[in-house]
Formats: C-alpha cells, sequence, structure tokens
C-alpha cells in the first residue's frame, strides 16, 4: 500500500498494530505509531487504542500508559488494552485500579475485560474479590463467555475452591478448548487425577482435538501421581493427534520418571532428546535428584546447567538444597556463594492468607503480625498437642549445620505452619483453612500440617509453588506423593 501511495487509514491501521501485537513486534509497532502520527491518526480513538492495546500485549506499559493518558476519548479497546498490559507483567495493584475506574466511568467491558481482570485476582488469590467480578459477568451475561469462563475456572481453582471451577465448568453452555484445559489443570493441581482422565476421555468423545496445552495439563497429573506408564502413554499418543513434543512436554516426561526414582531412565530421555534441553528439562531432573537424595547425578545436572548460561536462583537454589540434605555443608556453600557472585539473590519463603480484603503475609519466624503473640502461643499448644499424638519433627529440611535444638525451632515456625495458626485463631471452626505459599512445602512441615488438621479437626488447603495439598483428619490428598 505504501509503495503505491495508498494512505492507510482508521481501518487499516487497528489491522497493523494487532499484527504487530501478535508477533510482539514493538519495533514495528513504534514506526507504525509515527506514520500514524504523520498522517494525523493519533487523535482517532480506533487507531490510539489499537496502538495502546499492541504496546500493552508488547510489555511496553510505559508507552501504553503515556499514550492512553494523552487520549482525549478512550474505549472499551483502550481500557482493556491497559488492564491486560499491567496483568501480564504482574503489576496486579495497577490493574485493579484501572478496572474501578473503568466502572466508575461507567464504561461497558467486555469478556475480555473481565477475563483480564478475573485473571488477577486468580494469580493474586484474592477470592472475595473475584467472588464480586463473578458476580458483576454474571449480571452482565459475561460469565457466558469461554474466556471469561476459563479464567473463573482458573480463579476458584488457584483460590483452593475446586467445587466453584467445577460449577463454573458444568454450567457453562459452550466449552471451548481453553475451558477444558483450564479444568485439566484445575484437576491435576487438586491431585483429582482420575477425574483428569475422565474429561480427556470426555473431550475424545465429543471430538475435541486437544493440544500441546492439553498434554501438558495430563503429563502433570500423572507425573505427581506417579503414574509413569499412564504418562508414557499420553505422551506417546500426542503423536496420533500430529503434536510434536515440546521442551516442555519432555520436562514433564522427565519429572514424570525422576519423581519415581528413575533417574537413569529420566537421564536417558534427556539425552535421547531430539532437542537441546532447556533450563526447565534439568530443572526436573534436579528435582528428582534432590527428592531422592543423589547428590552425584544431581552435580553432573548442575553441570550441564551451567552450560546453558545465566539460569534461574531456583535451579541454583536446588543444588545446593541436595547437597545440604546429604550432610555435604561445604559444596552446599559453594552453590549458594554462585548465586552472590553471579548477583541472584534466592527467593524468599513466603506464606500468605485472605481475611476480607486484606492479604496477611508471614516469612519464617515472622513476629510482625498483630497477632503474633497468638499466633505463637496457639503452635506452642499445638505443637504439644501434636507431639503427644505421634508428631516427631524432621530436622532435615533444616538446611543448615547447626545443633539439634536450634533446627528444631528453625523448623517449627516456618512460614506456613504461622499462617494456619493465624487463620486457626481467626476463622470459625466450619471454615476451611486456606494458604497460599511460592515455595514447595517442606517435608516435615506437610507432615506437621497432617497432625494439625487430625488435632483440630479443621480442613487446611495449602497451595505450594506446585500444587494443592488438601489436609483432613491426619491425611494429605497427595498421598505423600509430591
Amino acid at each position: 500500500m505504501l509503495v503505491n501511495n495508498i494512505r492507510p487509514d482508521d481501518h487499516i491501521y487497528p489491522s497493523a498494530t494487532k499484527s504487530c501485537a501478535i508477533l510482539g513486534r514493538s519495533d514495528i509497532g513504534q514506526s507504525i505509531h509515527c506514520l500514524v502520527l504523520k498522517t494525523g491518526y493519533d487523535r482517532d480513538v480506533f487507531v490510539a487504542s489499537s496502538l495502546v492495546d499492541m504496546y500493552g500485549k508488547c510489555g511496553k506499559i510505559k508507552d501504553a500508559r503515556n499514550l492512553f493518558d494523552e487520549m482525549p476519548q478512550r474505549n472499551v479497546v483502550s481500557w482493556s488494552g491497559m488492564i491486560y498490559g499491567y496483568a501480564q507483567l504482574g503489576e496486579f495493584e495497577e490493574a485493579l485500579t484501572l478496572f474501578k475506574q473503568a466502572l466508575y466511568e461507567r464504561l461497558d467491558v467486555n469478556d475480555f475485560t473481565f477475563s483480564s481482570v478475573v485473571q488477577v485476582c486468580a494469580n493474586s488469590t484474592l477470592l472475595q474479590l473475584g467472588k464480586q467480578i463473578h458476580g458483576l459477568c454474571f449480571k452482565t451475561n459475561y460469565d457466558m463467555s469461554s474466556f471469561v469462563g476459563s479464567s473463573l475456572i482458573s480463579l476458584y481453582s488457584k483460590c483452593g475452591v475446586i467445587g466453584g471451577s467445577y460449577r463454573v465448568f458444568d454450567e457453562a453452555c459452550v466449552k471451548n478448548l481453553g475451558m477444558w484445559n483450564a479444568m485439566l489443570i484445575a484437576c491435576a493441581q487438586h491431585s483429582q487425577t482420575e477425574k483428569v482422565f475422565d474429561l480427556f476421555k470426555q473431550m475424545e468423545g465429543l471430538g475435541i482435538k486437544p493440544n500441546f496445552i492439553t498434554f501438558l495439563c495430563v503429563l502433570y497429573a500423572c507425573s505427581h501421581a506417579g503414574l509413569v506408564e499412564k504418562g508414557q502413554h499420553f505422551f506417546e499418543l500426542m503423536k496420533e493427534y500430529g503434536i510434536e513434543p515440546g521442551d516442555q512436554h519432555y520436562a514433564s516426561l522427565v519429572d514424570l520418571f525422576g519423581r519415581a526414582g528413575k533417574l537413569q531412565e529420566a537421564l536417558s530421555i534427556i539425552r535421547e532428546m531430539p532437542i537441546r534441553p532447556t533450563e526447565s528439562v534439568w530443572g526436573a531432573f534436579l528435582t528428582g535428584c534432590r527428592l531422592h537424595g543423589n547428590t552425584e547425578l544431581a552435580a553432573y545436572a548442575a553441570d550441564r546447567i551451567f552450560e546453558l548460561g545465566p539460569v534461574s536462583s531456583g535451579l541454583h537454589v536446588l543444588l545446593s538444597n541436595a547437597y545440604a540434605a546429604a550432610g555435604r555443608y561445604e559444596d552446599a556453600a559453594k552453590a549458594r556463594k554462585m548465586l552472590r557472585d553471579r548477583g541472584i539473590k534466592k527467593e524468599t519463603g513466603l506464606s500468605w492468607v485472605e481475611e476480607g480484603n486484606k492479604v496477611h503475609t508471614f516469612a519464617a519466624g515472622d513476629r510482625s503480625n498483630a497477632k503474633a503473640k497468638e499466633i505463637y502461643r496457639k503452635l506452642e499448644e499445638l505443637g504439644d498437642e501434636m507431639e503427644r499424638a505421634g508428631y516427631i519433627a524432621d530436622t532435615s529440611f533444616v538446611l543448615r549445620e547447626v545443633n539439634g535444638e536450634e533446627k528444631n525451632q528453625t523448623i517449627r515456625y516456618h512460614s506456613e505452619r504461622l499462617a494456619v495458626a493465624f487463620e486457626l485463631i481467626t476463622f470459625p471452626s466450619d471454615r476451611p483453612i486456606r494458604v497460599m505459599k511460592n515455595l514447595r512445602i517442606c517435608g516435615d512441615c506437610h507432615t506437621a500440617i497432617k497432625f494439625m488438621s487430625k488435632c483440630t479437626g479443621r480442613v487446611i488447603i495449602v497451595r505450594d509453588n506446585n500444587r494443592f495439598h488438601h489436609f483432613e483428619d491426619g491425611k494429605c490428598s497427595c498421598g505423600d506423593y509430591w
């Protein structure tokens, strides 16, 4: 068009910028923006909104916001583009603030807007706010949208209310593949493995073709249930659907074998992969080595990881923890020193709970909460009761070389225990306790919370960085396999 001296208009520019958004090419988008300015279309609401949307989807949130603030008139595309952009970058508070402002200005938001905001609530585990927005979706009939439905399934699942996910899924008149996948991963994360297989069969029966995400969900379920043969079957089944396994699928397969203790088989899979093993693949293998105390293979994996170049702090910590668990504290210290030398910070272990419109966050040994004295008193009372019921602290999960009493004290006040104690003294006995964590729950805390559920008669739901643990009457839904 440009070569033939045909000037773009308010229909052409949005199509071009949308293409830039899909390709993630903000550089070309900026060039188009310059042309928009030169041709005087920068004041056109449709053209400007498409540019805001493009910048937001490409992660250029400052450029998006500058343009958004300068717009004399905004529409649902510009508002939704900004909200989505903030949500994608993890700036959840700003996304919610914009959404409230859009409602205040009586903007007719659409299903894309609702989907983005519900995802914000899901990722922030803001259940009460998410429920309010679900109500608003219901009033405006956007709860019938498949995009909103997928987000709502994710919301309830990530907040530990799997029953809510089922209700949204069952009430949907039309289910797209995104909804099926959302329900599959929800069931997998809540240890409802048989339901995952049942849903997959239903999809096949309805003629719904699974995609690469579907198989990731099913492989995840197999991995966290120790179903090696079943996992292999689904991995092979991908080829029948014409899906070429990617690095994430191989990582799931390696994770499946690693968690089951089949480390040599997992290593063979890595060596025979048709694509170069990525950080996630070696990370899955390292996790298996850590779980089964094989420091020799863990060290081998670490050497291969370092060959990849800069990697996440999580992999460095995995290696350090593997050495420490085996009592090789000098090697553990070296791994941590490497973290410091590379300027990488270890992620702090945190647990948080929602009380009304407030989120209470805890770190290990934290005493900053207003109810700290009551929380620690409750833990002392529970500790005595748990010991009478047979609980013995497993201090091998304290990954430092300290004396026995100090180890006992260190492990007793992990963040998830403080969060559980807070909910025990705060909420009525008929309400399930829901705790969210950013890291994997340690083995001793897992055992301790089983005893807590038995001694208090409460249902305790803990979400760590991998899955949900439903504790009830001294048992966990994961079957102690996680």
